[in-house]
């Protein structure tokens, strides 16, 4: 299985009052973590957009479970990888550490999506390529 690894230093930005972070700036780092994830296999946004026809691969659902709070200036690591796939939707987990412990568990359900062939005008899910799939459920790891 592919997994992507970057190490994040928080931010004065990224706490709020009490200096921890503040839950929505970890999504952004999960999203961001996510097109890191695919460029580091080797497929940025503007491959999918033009090898492949896809406008994009928007999030349909995302939650996550917080262990350990991080505050300014703590480092962190996050591992992403693609836990599942299926025609058209793909799960993704993103595990990040701090230190040696385990801080979040997210989970993310995305959907690549192109233009309708019936009807530009609107989307329409698209299938997985296969070389893609091969890349995200293969043995091979990354670190950024």
């Amino acid at each position: 299985m592919f997994v992507n690894r970057r190490d994040v230093q928080i931010q004065w930005g990224d706490c709020d009052p009490a200096n921890i972070v503040y839950y929505p700036r970890y999504f952004e780092m999960f999203d961001d973590s996510t097109s890191i994830m695919f460029e580091a296999a080797g497929y940025s946004k503007q491959d999918l957009v033009h090898k492949y026809g896809l406008v994009g691969i928007p999030m349909v659902d995302t939650r996550a479970k917080f262990y350990v709070p991080s505050t300014h200036g703590d480092w962190i690591r996050i591992e992403s990888r693609v836990e599942s796939i299926k025609r058209s939707s793909f799960e993704v987990k993103h595990d990040v550490f701090k230190g040696e412990a385990l801080a979040i568990e997210a989970f993310e359900t995305r959907v690549l999506v192109g233009r309708d062939p019936a009807d530009p005008n609107r989307l329409k899910s698209a299938p997985f390529p296969p070389e893609i799939v091969a890349k995200f459920l293969g043995g091979e790891s990354s670190t950024r």
